[in-house]
């Protein structure tokens, strides 16, 4: 018996577009390709290509204030199967709503008279396009504006002598592609300051402007205005942000897994005990780290650790715009025996189109063991069961759960996707080239600091303002934000307000 569908929720980098391997001669920032059937489901083998196809390429200064953004979606296939944000551009300040992505640079959003734009959304949102004609702020960029060479050097624009316009030109693997120019223009963002004081801000940055979409790119059924690129490149509005004292060139995010979905997303440094840090492999485009082994049940796999050394064909890779997870080859095969040995005395075996999968009539969590992954600097990330397990239907009464961690034929890239990241405090640390994380309820508040590379112990707050003693000597909480909420001025300075 075949295993049931997933819903084409589970997407693959950004927006509703599986990511995929760029064709063209300038690698894309964003690796979009989306594929959404008629039912709106996915087999898993088809989210295995959709993965498959995206890795060939993913992915120091102190800021101010910590710039607060909502969180809207949810992990889950078979519900929304995206993350996404609200952003205000432009003057005045329009709503864009875009995906948020860690494995692109660039943030864009569609713009008038886009060819093949979607014009609305299964995801119940309003669609825009920018116009920057109607915005007296916006400008073009030049390609002699020095902003436009920053992402030359990364590959994240190019130029037309034709019209000495800067934008860029993405093909993706299934034909999908979108290309546009750069603008400049203003976005409008909370930022908290030191002592909990919250500023509704604004600042110039580049952003793309995407004229055509083609392809898979052109579907409505879960499009939203663009893509928010969180890489660590100079186009990326970290970057920008940073590189004018707003924000720390840093960001965190907790997604939640549940079907509530949403989660918090900061420029800052979300603060927390049990978070262990790694440093980042050096001179990489991707989030790289430095795995070393894996124990299953507190045993560690024969695995020799060349196998996770980092080169140009092998690796370990943090992206969230990866749906599943993927491990190296010779790292698989050990993995998945280590899982059966354990589980075989209480479950059943079951082999769906090639994927291992298990007939569970009880509680995973009572059955499944605990998986360690281990990395550089004595970091663990600790998974449970459904950090490496999808249900996928039911047979016969009993739950088919499948290992969601998948092997890429050939290779030895290991990509930990959202599979892996959800429910957990995820903290990249551009400036100090380091990533943290932890396992948390991201329906629960956060500590953020200011402060990311000075070692100050402030804390603040885009959730609450508080007159109880001293704001600065006091710790405040982060909450989750809706995105209504986004840009409410915190205009009383004397009682708690809560968003």
């Amino acid at each position: 018996m075949g295993a049931a569908p997933f819903p084409a929720g589970i997407l693959i980098a950004a927006v509703v577009f599986h990511a995929t391997v760029v064709l063209s001669s300038f690698p894309a920032t964003f690796h979009l390709e989306r594929g959404i059937t008629a039912n709106h489901k996915l087999k898993l083998s088809k989210l295995k290509e959709r993965d498959r196809v995206r890795h060939g390429r993913m992915l120091q200064s102190s800021g101010v204030g910590v710039v607060d953004f909502p969180v809207q979606g949810t992990f889950d296939p078979f519900l929304v199967g995206l993350y996404y944000t609200r952003l205000q551009l432009g003057t005045p300040p329009r709503d864009f709503y875009v995906q948020i992505d860690t494995g692109s640079d660039v943030l864009w959003v569609s713009c008038g008279s886009c060819n093949g734009c979607p014009v609305n959304s299964g995801l119940h949102i309003p669609l825009n396009f920018f116009d920057p004609g109607s915005s007296p702020t916006a400008s073009l960029i030049s390609c002699s504006d020095q902003r436009c060479s920053l992402g030359l050097q990364s590959s994240d624009s190019v130029c037309s002598a034709q019209n000495n316009l800067c934008g860029y030109n993405f093909q993706y693997g299934d034909g999908s592609g979108t290309s546009g120019y750069y603008v400049s223009d203003l976005l409008h963002f909370d930022t908290v300051l030191g002592g909990s004081v919250m500023n509704n801000s604004s600042a110039p940055i580049v952003f793309g402007c995407s004229a055509l979409q083609a392809g898979d790119l052109t579907k409505s059924d879960r499009a939203v205005d663009g893509i928010f690129g969180f890489g660590q490149q100079d186009m990326s509005v970290v970057s920008q942000l940073a590189s004018q004292g707003i924000s720390p060139r840093a960001f965190s995010h907790c997604l939640k897994g549940d079907d509530s979905g949403g989660g918090i997303l900061v420029l800052g440094e979300i603060v927390e005990p049990n978070i262990v840090y790694t440093p980042l492999v050096p001179s990489q485009p991707h989030y790289n780290l430095n795995m070393q082994s894996i124990s299953v049940n507190g045993q560690t796999l024969a695995i020799d650790p060349s196998v996770f050394g980092t080169s140009s064909s092998q690796g370990t890779i943090i992206d969230s715009g990866t749906t599943l997870a993927y491990l190296a080859e010779a790292a698989y095969d050990p993995f998945i025996s280590a899982i059966t040995s354990i589980v075989s005395p209480s479950v059943r075996p079951y082999l769906s189109k090639g994927n291992h999968c298990y007939l569970i009539s009880s509680s995973i969590n009572d059955i499944f063991p605990q998986v360690s992954l281990n990395f550089a600097g004595g970091a663990s990330m600790i998974l449970i069961p459904q950090d490496y397990l999808i249900q996928q239907s039911s047979i016969g009464g009993a739950a088919l759960w499948c290992i969601g961690f998948q092997k890429i034929q050939g290779q030895g890239i290991t990509i930990l996707g959202d599979l892996v990241l959800k429910d957990k405090i995820f903290v990249y640390d551009i400036a100090n080239q380091r990533i943290g994380w932890a396992n948390y309820d991201c329906s629960m508040s956060v500590n953020v600091s200011t402060a990311i590379d000075t070692g100050k112990s402030e804390f603040v707050n885009a959730g609450t303002v508080s007159n109880n003693g001293s704001p600065k000597n006091m710790p405040h909480k982060l909450t989750p934000v809706t995105m209504m909420s986004f840009l409410l001025h915190m205009l009383l300075l004397s009682c708690y307000m809560f968003l």
